[in-house]
């Protein structure tokens, strides 16, 4: 069997992981601290925080700026459910525009003609590693029109000050990613990255948000600020109560619980460490899949870079020219029946039960649409051989010989 996307877990960050437990100190202290300080200085971002997932970190972010009931967060159609979940979490509405068909990243026009008076956020989605078009977006909300838009709307303290829709960045796929020679964590007022298991940098679960804020706003002061929201509250973590007589604290606000621990910073410290190897390995191996399957003219192949972006190779979502979702399907079982592992990225969010109920409908999404019925992702991932890379190669061509 092929694995779609199995964790690399070397030798060193298992005993990473073993002295963190024998050092008598498993959940959020010194190792994940330091994680915190490489993650910002890898990037060149002024301050990350660690924490148990992105969406913890998307999240977050929006509830320090007082994202609520009457705001509007705009978002791609074509992402995983956790980008526009925590929107529904802090009360207010996800407003969901369609994607540029060629690298499923989120349209700056669509976005655009989306802005209403009650936005206050977008959180572009870097798709499969491939960093949006940051630049345009930017455009987008410091066009004089679009802030006037959005101080009409009697933004709260925070919009007033920064004067337009703020950008959070779900850069869950893009860890490593370059824009105009910047890696993210950079590109936008703040960044969530992702380390879950299926990452090119994991730490089993996990996520960081990378805070970037503008001219005006401190980053060391929302970092302090989201340690205490990202805690319960509470005004010291275990490692400062733990200092000798140190062990008074107060709870301000009723928070959360959504730390990361040493255990998981462990994996990330030495995952960082070798990040420069993955990224290449990676690189390798779907340039790799580009030869072996570039001179089919019935594939559409993914964008790995263009002019001003180079991805992090995270997924290769190849698409299948003319064929709708059903084909797709049987394409996909018969390579299953190979052992071959495959995925599909993503159903787009109007197709989910959950946000059909809540009104959203995919015929307002066609490229979305588009895009999702003929898209497979293949195996892709650190380790992964050229003779895996061929077999893949050889059942996909196999089942659409059979199949189309």
């Amino acid at each position: 069997m092929i694995p779609f996307s199995p964790p690399y877990i070397s030798e060193e960050a298992i005993q990473e992981v073993v002295d963190t437990l024998r050092s008598g100190w498993i959940t959020t202290g010194p190792k994940t601290k330091r994680f915190e300080k490489e993650l910002a200085q890898w990037c060149g971002n002024p301050v990350t925080l660690c924490l148990n997932s992105a969406t913890a970190a998307l999240e977050m972010m929006l509830r320090y700026m007082e994202i609520g009931p009457g705001d509007e967060v705009i978002l791609p159609a074509y992402t995983y459910s956790a980008t526009a979940n925590v929107v529904i979490h802090c009360g207010a509405t996800p407003v969901f525009v369609d994607t540029n068909k060629s690298d499923f990243c989120i349209d700056p026009q669509a976005i655009k003609n989306a802005l209403t008076a009650r936005t206050r956020v977008i959180m572009p989605v870097d798709f499969a590693g491939l960093p949006c078009d940051y630049n345009a977006l930017y455009e987008v909300v410091n066009q004089p029109d679009a802030r006037s838009l959005m101080q009409s709307g009697n933004p709260n303290a925070f919009f007033k000050k920064l004067g337009r829709v703020f950008i959070l960045s779900d850069a869950a796929h893009s860890f490593g990613a370059l824009y105009r020679e910047k890696k993210t964590g950079t590109l936008a007022d703040a960044t969530a990255f992702s380390f879950h298991a299926v990452k090119n940098l994991t730490t089993a679960e996990g996520g960081a948000l990378a805070l970037n804020l503008p001219e005006g706003f401190s980053n060391e002061e929302c970092y302090r600020d989201l340690c205490i929201k990202s805690l319960h509250g509470q005004t010291k973590d275990a490692l400062a109560k733990m200092q000798k007589g140190n062990w008074k604290y107060d709870i301000v606000e009723p928070g959360f619980k959504c730390n990361m621990t040493d255990i998981a910073a462990s994996l990330g410290l030495v995952g960082l460490k070798e990040y420069d190897k993955i990224l290449a390995h990676r690189r390798q191996a779907v340039e790799y899949y580009h030869a072996l399957l570039g001179n089919d003219n019935r594939f559409v192949l993914p964008i790995l870079s263009d002019e001003h972006r180079s991805s992090s190779w995270h997924l290769y979502p190849l698409r299948i020219k003319g064929v709708k979702q059903e084909k797709r399907d049987l394409i996909m079982a018969e390579m299953f029946a190979a052992d071959v592992s495959v995925n599909v990225h993503f159903v787009p969010l109007p197709l989910l039960t959950c946000y059909n109920r809540m009104g959203y409908r995919i015929e307002d999404y066609p490229i979305s649409r588009e895009n999702f019925q003929c898209e497979i992702s293949l195996p892709l991932f650190y380790g992964i051989s050229r003779e895996q890379q061929e077999t893949v190669a050889h059942t996909l061509i196999q089942a659409c010989n059979h199949i189309l």
